[in-house]
Order: C-alpha cells, then structure tokens, then sequence
C-alpha cells in the first residue's frame, strides 16, 4: 500500500490535499526517488480531481511538463502543468482548475494551448520545448496526450540539426552565469555547470536519437543532487536552489551524512559525473552534425557502452576514418586521441599515460572508449615507474590548458588515483577560503597549468611541474599541510623513479612552497636577515628559482585575491636578492673517463677518417620483465663544421627523438681531435632502424650526398598540418661566469623533431665550435648547454655571444 493509499482523502479539496502531502512528507524512511514520485503521485490525484469538477469536456487533456512531467517533484517545486484542449473551451474551465491551487499555496507553472499553439511555442521558445518533451498524461483524453508527446517528439527530432546548437549555447551561457558546480562553495544545485539542467539537456539529447551519453553513474549523480535539492527545500521550507554555506550543516544532518564537507564532497562528484558525461556526449554531437553538414566523415549515431568496454573498445577500426601517429599506440581520429589497432593496453602499462601526455601536446583529448579501454585493462605501473611513464606525466602537465580536459577524463575513470593513490584524499575536497577558487585537486592541476607557461624560467622544468602537481597533496591530513606533504611528496617521488637528489629537491619545495610569500610580504626585505633566511631554505641558485616559479603558479591558480602586482613585486624583490647572494655561475658535471667501447671507437674514427658507432638497446626491469627504453647510441667522428647539426638531423630523418645526448672531445691517437656524441634515443612510434642503415645515412650525411635539411623540409611540408598548443617561447642565454675555457650557451625550448638539427646548424652559421654539450629532454622541454668557442679555440667576446644566442634562438622561432 502506497503512502497516499494509506491516508484516503477526497483530492480535490485543497486541505485535505495539504494534510496529506505535510504526512507523506514526514512520513519516516520515506525519501529520495521513492518521495519524489510519491509528491508527483499525490499531486495527479489532486489534479485529477480539480479537473473533473471543473466540468472539463472531451477533447481536452490535462498534461505534467517538465521536472513533474518527469516524476520528480520535490518539495517546494512548481507544479508545470498544460491544459490541451483541440477545439473551443470554455474561457472560465483554466480558471476553476487552477484557482484552488493557488488558494493551497502551492506554486503553479500554468498554460492553455492547443497542440497546433504547443507546436508554435516550442518551435519559438527552447526552454518550453525542454519542458514539453516531458509532457505525461494526468487527466482527461489520454489520446490527446499521446498525439502532443508523439507530434513533439517529431519535431524536436526533424529540427535537432538547428536545434542542438542552440542548446549547446543556452548551456554555456548557463555555465557562464552560474559557474561549475564542482568547484563553488555555494552553488546553485540547478543552473550550475554539472547541475540538473544539464541532466535535462542530456535527456533531450537523447530523445533526438543522434546521440546518447554514457550512462555509467549518471543517473546515481542526478538523483544525488536531487535528494540534496530535497534536503535544502525541507531545511530552508523554501523553493530554492542554492546551497548556501548556512544551510549545509543541516542539510547534511538531514541527509544523514557525516558534515558539510563530506557533503560538498558528494555534490562535487555527482557534478564531476554529469559534467564529464556532457563533454563527452557534445563531442558526439559536434561529429554527428559535422558528418551530416559536409564537414566530416558520416556518421548515423553516436552510441556509449552502458558497461565494460565491449562496443566501446577504444580501438580504431580498420578502413574507417584517416588516422594520423600521435605516439607508440595512439592516434589521432575524429578530433580524438584513440588507441592504434596494434595497441595492447594489458602489456603496456605505461600506455595512458603516453596517451594522454600525447593528446594534450596535440591539443586534443582523450576519447571516451579509449578511456574506459585504458581503465579496464592496463595494469599498474610498476615501482619505481619506468622512466618513460615519469617523462610523459611531465609532457602531460606541461601541456598547459590542454592538460585539463586530458586530466579530467583520466580522473572519471579512476585513473589519476590509481597513478597516485594520494590524490583520493584531496579529490573533491573543498576550500573553505574565500581566497581559493578551485577544490583542492583542481587547484593542483591549475597550478600545474601555470607553472607550464614557466618552465623556461627554471634549470628543471620537470621538477617544477611535479611540484605544482603536489605541494597541496598534504591537504586533508592532520596539523600543517606542508609538512605533511613533504612526508607524503618523498614516498611519491620514490614511486615514480626520482633520484634522491631530485626527491629532496620535490620535499623542499612542498615544505617551502610558502615561504618566499610569506617572508617577503611579512619581513623586511632590506633585513640582510631576511635574505639569510630564504638563502639557508633554498641552498642552492637552482631550488630558488624552482621556489619562485611555483610560489607565482600557486598564487596565480589560487585566485585573484591571492597575487597582486603589489605582491609579485615584493616576492621577485626578494628573489632577486637571494638570487645574487647565491650567484656563482651554472655548473655542469664534467664527463667521466671514457669507456672502453668509447676508446674504441675513437681509435677506429681517428684511423679511418670515418664516422665510428655503436647501438646499445636499453631496458628497464618491471614487473613483468625488462622493458624496452630506448638505444644508447655512441659516435666517434673526427672533427669537422656541422658536425652536431647533421648528426641531430639523421636521427630526425629516422624518427629519432633524443632523451639525452653528451659531447666531449677525445684525441686517442694524436692524429687530431675525434668527437665522442653519446645519445639516449628512443623511436618515435617504436621501430627501431636498422643500425647498418643508420650508419650508411650518416656517412652520406657527413660527405654530402645526403642533405639532411632539405629531406627534413620535404618531409615536414608533407605532413598534415595538426593544431598544436601554445607553449612557451624558447629562451637562449649566455650563461655568466660558468667556464674559463668556453662560452656556455643555455637553451630552453620546446622539444620538437629537430630541434637540435636546427639548433647545431644555427651554431655552424654563427662560425662557432662546440666543444662540449650537454642535452637533456624532460618531458616536453628540452634544456640543453653548449659550450662554444671561436674557431681559435677561445672564448667568446660578450657582444659576440650575445649575437649567437639571438641567432640560435631567431632559428627556434
């Protein structure tokens, strides 16, 4: 027996019917769905009743639009009701239906139309068409219902093409007036971004039968938000949507849950879902009315597996669309990062991350099968992490705004938690600070995305990233967040394979990530104390102006409020201080004795006169087994102009991408100087040359036959062009005081597929040789040192060098 069973009343009397919705409403265990339909139930007796009083004739129709069309009435909600009738009514009928409504207090929604006028309306109005779609039958010529859902069903269906557009736009200017609800301390449960409007917009989708959305935990977010809609109505007595900070205890005391920011917790994650769900489905829909318009390949429907990955494989289908490399496994489809037919995510663990580290760079994100694909079948990392897996979570977050959406469908899936299982306890947690804009994980994230457009400022652009990706992970713990995250950022920096001078780097930076802030806008900067102080945290040039790019990252992803230029300036005052108190020049490791392979190979170049090399595979052992890294490749040459810039160029002509690279010279045999290049190489999608070949290329580069420049030209002219990300311009600097024998030139740029070709051929232009260099790639940056002199041997003049920086980074662009 229902809960209105249980209490007969007559319906149409407006205080019998309050009686009975004031028990159903405080009737014990009685919640949710269950009451939602329980309240729509009561309220089409009600109705039902008013209806046939008034004398209603055939042909007319009383019908529940919007959120009561669809059952869902909570307890302050209006009630959206459509009398439809097909010929002429009696002008008094509306009146004597809904004035006892009104005379109940209750808040009605009303209008009278005919279904050639319902048409007209939701052909004009889109919100009234949203609301139509959902049209039940409560009362009166069932046929007549059915004929006005079946007409506008027809016509939302034949107009989708014009009319989902629309919506899209209705939805973003919604998202711009109201914010994302997964981020606001008082957010509006309705209007917000991943709110239950775009629930209704998912729904109308749906019904135009081009594309659905991935179900999975969609409709548990949508009935969470509606059961903490109810607990705000029941708490506030009011009709309200807002979830205002004085309302959340109680609110979450009639939920039954722990507090108020467990939950805003939950309302986060519900909201997370539908936001996820949506970005998903308008990219469906965006390809579908692309293919339909010309623009794009035909396609029929957009469909989402409802669970596992079966359709949804993730796979790109043989003979079906253009495909175009992103990185081993991965390519780009329909705007999309997908995995290659050859992929094998079970055997390949570090595969998401390539993916997503891939999709960001190419400003794209991963797509939703891909994901789900990711999520079911590739195993966890090993521990420590392989080197790859680290440098393509720094190439991801050094993607800038083209981490976020990259990061979010990872973190829908329960990726990013499985990668750092830290990250659960800040996820979704809220700031009760005004002066924070984000949740604890997003702020992360976002300081992440700033400090990308910093990494030319610093000696260790990977470092920085890490950092900003962790200095709030101590957030949720007990006593002061920053001490708790130095713990917490050591164990982490071990699990992905820093060394131990790197984790102390990343511990110091979490333990300090305050304190250049602090101290600069709370001492005085012209103290020699205050200087002293941040010089004792630091140690080191280096670790200062890590400190000072992320202490700007954090305040900038923090809010407004937090960085002013008031402030910025106080900080780079007192770095700038520090900064020549701890002024020495750069230092770089000398190289070591060469090995005897090494001798070797100078031996035989200085007797032949010919390049010498040796390709040495790499592996590092995982879980299951050794895996593949990439090809030591080690070249004797006796020294000749160009020699770096051809040699950077072959590897680029066979898809080469240089990890890290060494040049020193060797005079083993007193027959003039041998070049030693030690490479660290990897192949861009996993094919290694052939050594023989490589070596033909080389000797042909080397004596001419080969031009190297114009088969690099060729083959970029030929490629398809692909919208990149904006990154960071390069930067090329004389660094001051490092060396007496050598002018140090700094390069921090961008990694891209021959970069060091153009790089070595601007140093030849520029009349200079190179004697040493270090070359190092993290992540997506390059930072390499050449150390140069002039064709005698010696140093650079001050002007002389500055002229070859501009000239080396002129060819960067």
């Amino acid at each position: 027996m229902t809960t209105t069973e249980a209490h007969p009343s007559d319906p149409a009397r407006s205080d019998d019917h309050g009686a009975a919705r004031a028990r159903l409403l405080a009737e014990p265990g009685l919640g949710g769905a269950a009451r939602r339909a329980a309240l729509s139930r009561l309220s089409d007796r009600w109705l039902t009743g008013l209806y046939r009083e008034a004398g209603a004739p055939a042909g007319t129709a009383l019908v529940a639009v919007g959120g009561y069309g669809r059952g869902e009435l909570s307890p302050r909600s209006d009630l959206d009701v459509l009398l439809v009738h097909e010929g002429p009514v009696d002008p008094q009928l509306p009146e004597r239906i809904w004035y006892p409504v009104w005379d109940s207090g209750a808040a009605l929604d009303h209008s009278v139309r005919t279904l050639d006028e319902a048409r007209a309306v939701a052909a004009e109005d889109l919100k009234a068409q949203l609301g139509l779609l959902d049209a039940r039958h409560i009362a009166g010529d069932a046929a007549l219902t059915a004929s006005l859902r079946s007409t506008l069903l027809a016509d939302w269906r034949a107009s989708a093409a014009q009319r989902l557009p629309e919506l899209q736009q209705l939805c973003a200017e919604r998202a711009e007036r109201h914010g994302e609800l997964s981020f606001l301390l008082e957010p509006d449960l309705k209007e917000a971004r991943g709110g239950l409007r775009d629930v209704v917009a998912l729904n109308a989708i749906a019904a135009t039968w081009l594309a659905d959305a991935p179900r999975d935990g969609l409709d548990a977010a949508a009935a969470r938000l509606a059961d903490v809609r109810d607990a705000l109505h029941l708490a506030t007595g009011r009709a309200t949507e807002r979830l205002s900070l004085q309302d959340q205890d109680q609110v979450a005391a009639g939920l039954g849950v722990l507090d108020a920011d467990t939950l805003l917790r939950q309302v986060y994650e519900a909201a997370r879902t539908i936001t996820y769900a949506s970005d998903v489905t308008w990219r469906a829909v965006d390809r579908v009315l692309a293919a339909r318009s010309g623009r794009g390949r035909r396609i029929s429907r957009i469909a989402f597996p409802f669970s596992g990955v079966g359709r949804g494989s993730g796979a790109v289908a043989k003979g079906t669309v253009d495909r175009r490399p992103l990185a081993e496994g991965v390519v780009e489809q329909d705007g999309e990062a997908v995995l290659a037919q050859g992929a094998r995510p079970a055997q390949d663990p570090v595969l998401p991350l390539r993916a997503a580290a891939a999709a960001a760079q190419a400003g794209l994100t991963v797509s939703y099968a891909t994901v789900r694909r990711l999520a079911a079948e590739t195993r966890p990392l090993p521990v420590p992490w392989p080197d790859e897996a680290r440098e393509q979570l720094v190439t991801l977050l050094g993607a800038g705004e083209a981490c976020l959406p990259v990061w979010e469908a990872l973190e829908a899936e329960g990726l990013i938690t499985r990668l750092l299982p830290d990250w659960e306890r800040v996820r979704c947690r809220p700031q009760r600070n005004a002066v924070h804009r984000w949740t604890v994980d997003r702020h992360l994230i976002e300081t992440a995305v700033r400090a990308a457009a910093m990494t030319r400022r610093v000696a260790r652009p990977d470092l920085l990233l890490v950092a900003a990706l962790l200095h709030d992970i101590g957030k949720g713990w007990p006593g002061d967040h920053s001490e708790a995250g130095e713990v917490i950022v050591r164990d982490v920096a071990v699990r992905m394979g820093f060394d131990k001078d790197d984790t102390d780097t990343l511990a110091l930076l979490v333990r300090h990530h305050l304190t250049l802030v602090d101290t600069a806008t709370r001492r005085d900067p012209d103290d020699p104390a205050t200087v002293d102080a941040i010089t004792k945290v630091v140690g080191t040039l280096s670790h200062l102006e890590l400190l000072h790019a992320l202490t700007e990252a954090d305040a900038t992803a923090t809010g407004p409020a937090a960085w002013s230029t008031w402030r910025a300036s106080l900080v780079a005052n007192l770095a700038g201080l520090a900064a020549a108190r701890l002024a020495g020049g750069v230092t770089y490791p000398p190289a070591g004795e060469p090995t005897a392979e090494e001798e070797r190979l100078a031996v035989e170049a200085g007797r032949t006169g010919a390049p010498a090399l040796s390709l040495l595979a790499q592996a590092e052992q995982g879980e299951g087994g050794t895996e593949p890294m990439g090809v030591e490749l080690t070249l004797a040459i006796p020294d000749q102009p160009g020699l770096l810039g051809t040699v950077a160029g072959v590897l680029a002509l066979h898809r080469l991408a240089v990890r890290s690279a060494g040049l020193r010279e060797l005079d083993p045999v007193g027959a003039g100087p041998v070049l030693l290049l030690s490479w660290t190489v990897a192949a861009e999608f996993g094919e290694l040359p052939e050594a023989a070949r490589l070596r033909a290329d080389l000797r042909r580069a080397l004596d001419g036959s080969l031009d190297v420049a114009r088969k690099l030209a060729e083959r970029d002219a030929a490629a398809p062009k692909r919208r990149g990300i904006a990154t960071p311009p390069p930067v090329v600097s004389v660094a001051p005081g490092a060396s007496s024998s050598a002018t140090i030139l700094e390069v921090r740029a961008h990694d891209a597929p021959g970069l060091l070709h153009r790089i070595g051929r601007a140093l030849d232009a520029a009349g200079v040789r190179v004697r040493t260099a270090h070359v190092s790639t993290l992540g997506a940056d390059a930072v390499d040192a050449f150390y140069v002199t002039d064709p005698a041997g010696l140093p650079l003049e001050p002007a002389h060098a500055r002229e070859v920086a501009k000239a080396v980074q002129t060819a960067l662009g």
